[in-house]
Parts: C-alpha cells; structure tokens; sequence
C-alpha cells in the first residue's frame, strides 16, 4: 500500500481530476473507449447518490482512486427492501497493484455499515469482490432485475436483517441515462485523445490483463509501453506468435515478479 495515502470525501474542486483518473482506469477494459466518467457524472447528479459513504483517495496531490455509491432495492413481490449498491470503483492504471482500490473499499464499507445500510449488492468482478466478504447473491435469493443469477452479482450483508431479505436487484434508473452517446461525445471534447482499441467483436472483457504495445525488444525480454509505464515482459508459454515492434499485446502485470505476454492481437478499429 502506498504510503500517505489519503481517502477523503470527494469535493467539487476534485471533479475533473477524479473523472480523468476513472475514464484512464476503464478505457478499453470491457468496450472500445470508456464511459466510466459520464457515468459518475450522472451519479453526482442523481438524488439517488449517495455522498455520504463515497469517497475518493488521493497520493501526493493526486486523485488515484474512487468510489460511488448510490441507492439500490431488493424486491420481492410488493416487499421492497432498501440497500446500497457502489460502482464506478476506479484506480489509477499506472498505480494498480498498491491496494488503493481495497483501502477505498475497507474505508466505505465501514461507513456504509456505521450509517444501517442492512447490505451492498453490485454487479462486479467475481475473482476481486471476495476478499471483502462478498457473496454470490444466489446464495441469499437475490437475482438481477429479470431473475438471473450469475456470479459477478454479489452481496455483503451489513446487519442481520439481511437474513430476511431476497428478490430480485433494482438499481437506480438514472444510470439508464449512459446511453446518452450525444452527451457522452460532448463530454469526451473535455478530456485528453486517448488511442481506442478493441480486442475482439462483441463485448470485451479484460479481467486481470492488460493491453499495451511492444516498444522495444532486448533479446527474451518485450518493453511493453503501458500509459506512460514501459513494463518489461516475458513471453507465455505457448503464445503461439512471437510479438513484434509496434505490436498490440496484452499481457499479466506481476507487479512482484515476472510480467508475462499472453497474446498479440490486432486492434479491429485500425487497418
């Protein structure tokens, strides 16, 4: 964990900069691009936000982390149960690997418990969310909003009340407005022109690896460039082509050890 670290409630004067440091954090994770910042732009503005329990972390005057969370139900027939529910939570790419995102997570689930919220339920990374006590909502009854159940919806129970509560996840209906791509265009003009890549057709999901480009070769060892990070790598075993100079990889950051290629791809938006 990095020290001086300091998670704090976000404040107007932030806003830019902790918008900035969300769109880096998602851009061309699970979609060509990012929509992360519009989003926590909606969530400001929502009555359905929840400042109180949000916070931001900050390293040296920087903002390198964030979390928002807002108002969510669990419904069961005409019984509606309030609960909390958090998302965009978002760290620094070039920072990853030094608990930013778990102090903001220790940090506001005690604050989402010290306030009587009886849960938290999300959508999210079913190999992440775990380590703080979340649960696969399937175990407790509780589904999407058509009645699915799949492991990245999770739950953490606050208080025993919990016990008595299942049905199906609702969240606020603000977030609907991210399909607003005229307003989303308007606001990327705001922020720096970063190089879009997509990975494959359909709905990309890059858990737990990177994208980045091969700058230079030195003997077995690939110089990957990584936002303004150049990462050395190693080849996977069983990569079936070698990468070149310029190519597009992705690859695992070992931020103790080795950092490994898993595979050179062509990016789908460029000839």
């Amino acid at each position: 964990m990095l020290e001086n670290l300091i998670i704090r409630a976000e404040e107007p004067a932030d806003y830019k900069n902790t918008e900035l440091m969300t769109m880096r954090s998602f851009f061309n994770k699970y979609r060509p691009a990012a929509d992360e910042h519009f989003l926590i732009r909606i969530i400001r503005e929502s009555e359905d936000y929840i400042p109180e329990i949000s916070r931001i972390a900050e390293w040296n005057g920087r903002i390198v982390g964030a979390v928002y969370y807002t108002k969510a139900w669990i419904v069961d027939g005409d019984v509606t149960h309030d609960i909390v529910t958090f998302g965009p939570l978002a760290v620094e790419p070039t920072l990853e690997g030094n608990d930013i995102g778990g102090a903001l997570m220790r940090e506001t689930i005690k604050l989402a418990k010290e306030a009587g919220y009886a849960g938290i339920a999300l959508m999210g990374e079913p190999n992440y969310y775990p380590r703080f006590g979340f649960e696969r909502g399937s175990k407790y009854g509780i589904t999407d909003e058509q009645g699915n159940s799949f492991d990245a919806l999770m739950v953490l129970p606050l208080n025993a009340d919990f016990s008595q509560i299942k049905g199906k996840l609702i969240e606020s209906r603000d977030f609907e407005k991210l399909e607003d791509k005229e307003r989303l265009a308007k606001i990327n003009e705001e922020f720096p022109k970063y190089r879009v890549v997509k990975v494959q057709e359909d709905f990309m999901q890059i858990f737990e690896q990177h994208l980045g480009v091969v700058e230079k070769i030195e003997d077995d060892t690939y110089m990957v460039r990584y936002w303004e990070l150049v990462i050395p790598t190693k080849l996977a075993e069983g990569l079936d082509k070698k990468p070149e100079v310029g190519s597009d990889v992705q690859f695992i950051w070992n931020h103790k050890g080795e950092s490994k290629i898993t595979k050179v791809f062509k990016n789908l938006l460029e000839d």
